[in-house]
């Protein structure tokens, strides 16, 4: 069985807050004029009643002893309900308010001779538009009771809901790499001041926010201060490996020393990534062209489709590093045919291998991170992600249904102009 969907604005706290005190308001009110009207209506019939038998004795007194009647009073009158006649007939006394000539009437009887039922009739009209008055004024007391209460609640609940939305913003802006964000919240500052939730969860998220940053901070220092004292000692072995005598073993030092020295490099344009402190040389190329020349300069059989080129606005050298770097973990790490397709902004890089693993689709790549069996150090997807960034792009992970991994990168236009396609 199906859930019933709820609209959207049902799940904010204001307005469960707010529905939560409207029935707590509405459930007291009718409570308290229960309570009330009961009360009042139970006094005020209970005078009337005492009032109507009263005039009942008076009558029952001057009936035996043969005196005229008073107004009001009479033997079987018309107009006497009949279950208090049946009652007074059966020898007891009793009181009853019906309309009487279109008034509320409080009827009083009691046994008279020959089966008949002596009876007394008291205007009830005031008592009643008394208890009608006092129930108008219980419903228009709760109601402005409840106006006033729901102002006042909506205004609290306000208050602590923009809180923390305010706490919730910090937070996604946290999680999308802003790590100066902060809460700042002026409970949390202010020791003297009474503490509340929201305050302690706003002071434990800025706790984290700086102790994740301290220690980002202090990953990325290692890691520029590892690569940069790394590339004195490669120098070295580059140079000492160049001076070796031509063989096999020759060969293997000089690939394991390049394979080194592009893992410093990686490591070093990764910390000026991190670091945040790159500047864009922008200019205006056609994208078409350019990814021509950067699957040229891979010398790998990677077919190019341009279904629409455009002209954008972008660093050359960081965009072509990204695409080269697309293009070369598709060769290495998926099987052809391997595909780059143009169409406008978006450009998308194919392979027929296995795809890309679960993690990487959902999270994004992960430094040093590979599964599989792959081979690699995982900074490839890394430092294309990272430039993809500095470019203003946007770089997605994903896996074609027939098969194989799919990277989808969308440049930003700033009045693109078109440009005739061909493949």
């Amino acid at each position: 069985m199906s859930r019933i969907a709820l609209p959207q604005w049902a799940g904010t706290l204001a307005v469960k807050a707010a529905v939560f005190i409207a029935v707590m308001c509405c459930a007291l009110a009718a409570l308290l004029g229960v309570l009330v009207h009961v009360s009042v209506t139970n006094q005020t019939v209970g005078q009337a009643r005492d009032l109507a038998l009263s005039r009942l004795t008076d009558a029952t007194r001057a009936y035996q002893a043969g005196d005229t009647l008073l107004p009001g009073a009479g033997v079987d009158p018309p107009g006497l309900p009949r279950a208090l006649r049946e009652l007074a007939m059966d020898g007891e006394r009793g009181t009853m308010v019906s309309r009487h000539h279109g008034h509320p009437t409080m009827w009083a009887a009691g046994p008279a001779d020959r089966k008949r039922a002596l009876a007394v009739e008291v205007d009830y009209s005031q008592q009643s538009r008394t208890i009608a008055g006092l129930d108008r004024a219980i419903l228009w007391s709760s109601g402005l009771a409840i106006g006033a209460t729901l102002l006042v609640g909506a205004f609290a609940v306000t208050r602590v809901t923009r809180r923390l939305h305010a706490t919730a913003t910090v937070a996604r802006r946290i999680s999308a790499g802003d790590l100066d964000a902060r809460v700042g919240d002026p409970r949390a500052k202010d020791a003297t001041r009474p503490q509340d939730e929201v305050g302690a969860v706003a002071a434990a998220l800025d706790s984290m926010a700086a102790s994740l940053q301290g220690k980002l901070l202090s990953e990325q220092r290692f890691t520029a201060d590892v690569a940069h004292e790394l590339r004195t000692p490669l120098t070295g072995l580059h140079a000492a490996a160049e001076l070796l005598p031509p063989g096999r073993p020759t060969e293997l030092v000089r690939d394991r020393v390049a394979a080194l020295r592009t893992l410093t490099e990686d490591l070093l344009e990764i910390s000026r990534l991190d670091a945040g402190r790159e500047k864009l040389d922008v200019d205006t190329e056609e994208l078409g062209a350019l990814a021509v020349r950067v699957v040229r300069a891979s010398g790998t059989d990677t077919e190019v489709v341009v279904a629409r080129d455009v002209r954008v606005e972008t660093d050359r050298r960081r965009l072509e590093r990204v695409l080269g770097n697309l293009v070369a973990n598709a060769h290495k790490h998926g099987r052809g045919p391997v595909s780059v397709t143009v169409d406008g902004p978006v450009v998308t890089v194919r392979d027929h291998g296995e795809g890309f693993p679960e993690y990487l689709v959902e999270h994004g790549p992960q430094r040093f991170r590979t599964e599989g069996g792959a081979t690699g150090h995982g900074l490839g997807l890394t430092i294309a992600v990272g430039q993809s960034e500095v470019l203003g792009a946007r770089l997605e992970f994903g896996n074609a249904p027939e098969g194989g991994a799919v990277a989808v990168l969308t440049l930003p236009q700033h009045d693109p102009t078109a440009v005739d396609g061909s493949t």
